[in-house]
């Protein structure tokens, strides 16, 4: 089987690479010809652990394959997968125009019946603009062409996007013909045969449920860091509370850890365009904009902990910040919470020292010279006033407190991510503050 993958960012090089992983000839299509030429090269943009030497392989195996030009890339090939991103408008609604260029192109190339399926996050109602878009391009080439649409949304983590496509825990698929729901059984086949199920359903719910999975996510988090924040007001424990409420089944343990606020390239954008089609039908999502709103404030957390040990003034003062990328086993900083403590910093007049694993590159993109980057997590301690804890990197998890004493000028750390036992640290004499927590 032969498909075709429009768009070679973090959704389509992962579904690209995995698909290919089990077999199937795949054509990823990009107009960034410096991209691609990097790809076929084995050379990949992004970093996510595993799928560098995925992509390797199977270009070496001659299953995956990479190009410009979509025109040359239907061949022969009946599924095409748009995976291009819908980046947010100033409304917060999803620009749609890469989604439908792709369509447009689809139809204008077309020679033989193709199923086009969206695998972009898009607000519900897309997939009817994607026919449309196809039509009219037929129409205009007066050219009678079979097709159909379908809606496959992704179910990604960053950091662990290849297991989670390998092992999905379900494969939504949204489609209104058989032809199209035969194809794409097909497709699956290698999945469904490994017990991963496919769930088929029209395309106005697949749609649908790729932005509800993603809102309701979004809203444990916030639900649980406006509860961490009461707890220090009362004199609660949010681990403890944390455990409690983690045990319930109903509830789980997944996404109830206290933080900084959420980031990346998914939650903030896609909590952003449900509230707006929402507000297109007459709609309030109440709760959403109050998740948003949560989320927006909990990023200064840790700044305003930091103003009010330092009695108000930062201004001179020196801070390490350990992780930039919105989670660790990414490079991805697309709305993380590190960028807004970083400015908060600076416009209070401190200096800060930064250090990440893998993100210093994209940092360097994004921030430029308005930071020091440092070579390692302890040269960016050196003569630093306090420590910023903010992507919970593994190996920030058991550092040398003992090297790191000797490195501070005060023993101060903010933990955004309560990584570290309070306790502990008061006996080491630090003055530690993390998220809803207290020290016995």
């Amino acid at each position: 089987m032969k498909i075709t993958i429009v768009g070679t960012g973090y959704v389509g090089l992962v579904t690209g690479a995995c698909f290919s992983e089990v077999g199937i000839d795949v054509t990823c299509v990009d107009i960034d010809e410096k991209k691609i030429e990097n790809l076929n090269k084995g050379i990949i943009p992004i970093y996510e652990p595993g799928l560098e030497k995925m992509v390797q392989r199977n270009v070496e195996k001659d299953r995956l394959h990479f190009s410009t030009r979509l025109s040359e890339s239907l061949e022969g090939v009946n599924v095409v997968f748009g995976a291009v991103g819908t980046p947010p408008d100033e409304d917060g609604s999803a620009d749609l125009k890469y989604v439908l260029q792709v369509a447009e192109e689809v139809g204008k190339h077309m020679n033989d019946y193709v199923l086009m399926v969206t695998k972009s996050t898009v607000p519900v109602g897309t997939a009817e603009k994607v026919r449309k878009a196809i039509r009219k391009a037929l129409d205009e080439r007066g050219a009678d062409i079979p097709f159909d649409v379908a809606s496959n949304p992704e179910f990604l983590k960053e950091g662990d996007a290849v297991n989670d496509f390998l092992k999905p825990d379900r494969i939504v698929v949204g489609v209104d013909s058989e032809r199209a729901e035969e194809l794409m059984s097909k497709l699956y086949k290698p999945f469904t045969m490994n017990g991963h199920p496919v769930i088929f359903m029209d395309i106005v719910s697949a749609e649908m449920t790729k932005y509800a999975a993603n809102a309701m996510l979004a809203t444990k988090i916030s639900f649980m860091n406006d509860i961490a924040n009461l707890c220090e007001i009362v004199g609660a424990d949010v681990n403890m509370v944390r455990q409690g409420i983690g045990s319930d089944r109903r509830i789980g343990r997944y996404f109830i850890y206290p933080g900084t606020g959420y980031g990346g390239s998914c939650f903030p954008k896609d909590v952003k365009a449900l509230i707006k089609t929402a507000d297109e039908f007459g709609y309030s999502m109440e709760v959403l904009k109050s998740v948003e709103n949560v989320n927006e404030r909990q990023k200064s957390v840790l700044v305003a902990k930091a103003m009010k040990y330092f009695d108000k003034d930062l201004k001179g003062k020196t801070f390490a910040v350990w992780g930039l990328s919105f989670k660790p086993q990414t490079d991805d900083m697309r709305e993380a919470p590190s960028l807004v403590i970083i400015n908060k910093l600076l416009e209070a007049g401190a200096t800060v020292k930064a250090y990440d694993p893998v993100a210093m590159d994209e940092a360097r993109r994004m921030l430029g010279d308005k930071i020091h980057y440092a070579k390692d997590q302890y040269d960016a301690l050196l003569d630093a006033d306090a420590l910023f804890l903010v992507t919970e990197w593994p190996e920030f998890k058991f550092p040398n407190f003992k090297v790191m004493a000797r490195l501070l000028k005060n023993k101060v750390i903010f933990d955004g991510r309560n990584v570290y036992d309070a306790n502990e640290l008061k006996e080491a004499g630090y003055d530690y503050y993390g998220i809803g927590t207290k020290v016995s």
